[in-house]
């Protein structure tokens, strides 16, 4: 008996553990859905900042709002890192429109956005259109290329049941397609937006440019235009006339906003929680990713309000300029590694503010084994799995400095796209309740992981 009673202590995960987590996580759940703030807070970022994209003066104003909203929900510390961000500038209202078809004359306006980090045409260009659904197409007929207006449509698969596969089979084309077509002589290029909405809103997002090739202009269509303009391929020859504006001012300084709970135990093993402050500059960055910098902050919250006290250093970071740069992420573990800091997991929220589904990780299978086992206490809040990989573009690199677990909360996915990047992505989209959920399960983990270590 003496026995069993010595094993039973040694174990960190035994059924009285479990009874006494389940209370804990019990009372982080009440406390985040009777008196959550994280709502509130959306609000605000989205309604009184707004877009926030880096290096704008909107990005200023989002930096005070959130040093401000972790001082009055009870950080021990606050402060700023400093890092250089780029200052890529849209410039006037982007146009663009079918001119002729089969050399008749017509005016069809296209609903279309540049993308990001794409430079502008400076003067209207005006070409013949060619179109294709991959770029090993076009490597097979690239000898028509030059002096065309290049138009890739990737679009979504819509056999994924989980639309984020489907993002990252499609994305090549925003982020490749312009230098792809300037290779083969292209003045400009066209793409369908990377959603499945069946709203006709472009939606940006980053592109970056091989210096190998000319800098031509790029821009997004919405997808019913894209429709169009895929069908019209088929039958007819047309020309488009488009003009962007976009350029690149100097870098600026930005920063990281860093909350911190002082380790009562291991003050020097670090959990980081957080999400990006930044957004593109043609929405409120509601889902992406005000929901993620609101999970952050009311995670803080809720701790401090149970009265919890953290065994280990748990800091909350709203991270710069993870759109176009990644300039917050990458400064963030250079510092940590200058400074040899331990940094032993790390969660980021930047799926949107949807009801919870899960976590993705990334991790040594003995710690995401540990982690695995948590998962009866946290599915009465919505978490059913734990499995697979995951985590986010902002804590990647502490995963690849340190070798640091991290892991991606994982919201429903399948309308976070219809909103992505495009105008949509504002407050009224974003549902209270699921919101406040996603708030408790992130806060969850965090408690187990504290508590438990890995």
């Amino acid at each position: 008996m003496k026995k069993i009673y010595i094993l039973l202590l040694l174990l960190p995960f035994g059924s009285f553990a479990q009874q006494d987590d389940a209370a804990v996580i019990k009372k982080i759940s009440d406390e985040i859905l009777r008196n959550g703030k994280a709502y509130d807070l959306l609000y605000q970022l989205t309604k009184q900042v707004g877009g926030r994209i880096a290096g704008s003066p909107q990005m200023y104003k989002a930096e005070a709002w959130g040093e401000k909203a972790l001082k009055e929900m009870g950080a021990d510390k606050v402060w700023l890192q400093e890092c250089m961000v780029p200052r890529w500038v849209r410039g006037a209202k982007e146009d663009a429109r079918v001119v002729t078809i089969d050399g008749k004359k017509t005016n069809r306006v296209l609903d279309v956005l540049a993308l990001g980090n794409s430079m502008g045409s400076a003067k209207p260009i005006t070409a013949e259109v060619i179109a294709f659904d991959s770029f090993e197409e076009m490597e097979k007929r690239k000898d028509v290329v030059k002096g065309k207006i290049v138009y890739f449509n990737h679009s979504f698969d819509p056999t994924n049941i989980k639309p984020f596969v489907s993002y990252g089979q499609t994305g090549v084309s925003r982020r490749a397609g312009p230098s792809m077509a300037a290779k083969y002589g292209a003045v400009g290029v066209m793409i369908r937006s990377l959603t499945e909405s069946t709203a006709n809103d472009p939606h940006t997002g980053g592109t970056v440019y091989n210096d190998s090739f000319p800098k031509i202009p790029a821009i997004a269509m919405g997808p019913r235009d894209a429709d169009y303009i895929w069908d019209l391929s088929k039958k007819s020859s047309f020309t488009v006339t488009m003009k962007t504006s976009a350029k690149f001012l100097p870098d600026t300084i930005g920063h990281n906003v860093i909350g911190e709970l002082r380790g009562s135990m291991f003050p020097d093993e670090i959990i980081t929680v957080g999400g990006h402050l930044d957004s593109w500059d043609v929405n409120e960055g509601a889902h992406d990713d005000g929901a993620g910098v609101v999970h952050t902050i009311e995670v803080m919250r809720a701790l401090k309000a149970i009265g919890y006290q953290p065994k280990r250093t748990i800091r909350f970071v709203l991270f710069a300029n993870e759109e176009n740069g990644m300039r917050g992420g990458n400064k963030y573990a250079a510092e940590a590694k200058e400074k040899g800091e331990k940094h032993i997991f790390a969660l980021e929220s930047d799926a949107g503010g949807f009801t919870p589904r899960g976590f993705g990780f990334t991790a040594p299978k003995d710690k995401h084994d540990k982690m695995q086992a948590w998962l009866p206490l946290l599915k009465p809040y919505g978490t059913e799995d734990m499995s697979g990989s995951g985590g986010g573009a902002d804590i990647g690199p502490l995963n690849r400095t340190f070798g640091t677990p991290i892991a991606g909360f994982i919201p429903d996915p399948q309308r976070y796209f219809d909103m992505h990047h495009a105008r949509t992505d504002v407050f009224e989209n974003v549902n209270k309740r699921e919101l406040l959920l996603g708030a408790v399960n992130m806060a969850a983990l965090i408690y187990l992981v504290d508590k438990y270590g890995l």
